[in-house]
């Protein structure tokens, strides 16, 4: 087992073994996906129409998870991008101003629970969106998303820095002095600490070769939850290993219908 923090994250320099680098071969792993039958939806189950929200991670906008979408809807699932715009803002204000209304529509479109994808930091904005909206989540999927620690590459301290001060420039009083730190004690930052619900089918697909983030701090309490593959950091958005997980796990949860439709009598599929 490894050992490593559980809760709340901490901001840590990378090991010498976490090499920037090794993310120049994330292309290969756009290559691969494009000539995988599981791209083209072989091989894998079909999805039974739910929702999949998609969040792209540090820096990242939405565009970049096209193909996600894509083969999302291709094997049978009801994609949505996730509304963020670029993820570079107060993680706390992305969940409540703009991500909480992505998933409230999904449920009222789909009449189920949703399913999030998040990457890097996008799975982090996933576990703690589904920690405060259990109702409306069925299962949160991460790929490389260090929810245990934040122990990272050293430029990606130096641009969150940037993103840190421009957050406070623009938000003012609306964020905490400490906002995009691990010392935050923001809404987002306390969820992180807290599990999911137990109905919820928790997945983390994490790459030993990642070279943003240390892997082991990327990985679900329950080690029948974490799933290895090879690739990058970055390309884990394109990782045909990843896009086959996904479609078993997705399956595997099963969303039964939200509490809003419920209560609403909804006869949505």
């Amino acid at each position: 087992m490894i050992n490593v923090r559980r809760h709340r994250p901490r901001e840590h320099r990378a090991h010498p073994g976490i090499s920037i680098w090794k993310e120049t071969l994330f292309g290969v792993d756009f290559l691969l996906l494009y000539s995988s039958p599981v791209y083209y939806g072989f091989g894998v189950p079909r999805g039974d129409g739910s929702a999949v929200v998609v969040i792209p991670g540090f820096l990242g906008s939405d565009p970049l998870a096209r193909n996600m979408h894509s083969w999302l809807r291709c094997i049978g699932y009801h994609p949505y991008y996730s509304g963020i715009g670029f993820n570079a803002d107060c993680p706390n204000l992305l969940i409540n101003h703009r991500l909480v209304g992505t998933v409230k529509r999904a449920v009222a479109e789909t009449g189920r629970k949703v399913h999030l994808i998040g990457h890097s930091l996008g799975g982090m904005l996933a576990h703690s969106l589904a920690v405060q909206c259990p109702d409306d989540i069925a299962s949160v999927i991460t790929l490389g998303s260090p929810v245990r620690g934040i122990v990272a590459q050293r430029h990606v301290f130096s641009m969150a820095e940037r993103v840190r001060r421009r957050i406070l420039q623009v938000h003012g009083d609306r964020v905490a002095p400490s906002c995009y730190t691990a010392r935050c004690d923001c809404d987002f930052s306390k969820s992180l600490d807290r599990p999911m619900q137990a109905s919820m089918v928790r997945t983390a697909i994490y790459t030993r070769q990642d070279g943003v983030v240390d892997w082991r701090y990327c990985l679900a309490d329950d080690p029948s939850d974490n799933f290895e593959v090879s690739g990058t950091h970055v390309g884990l958005l394109f990782n045909q290993s990843a896009y086959k997980i996904i479609a078993h796990r997705l399956q595997q949860a099963k969303p039964s219908k939200s509490a809003a439709s419920r209560r609403n009598g909804s006869h949505h599929g």
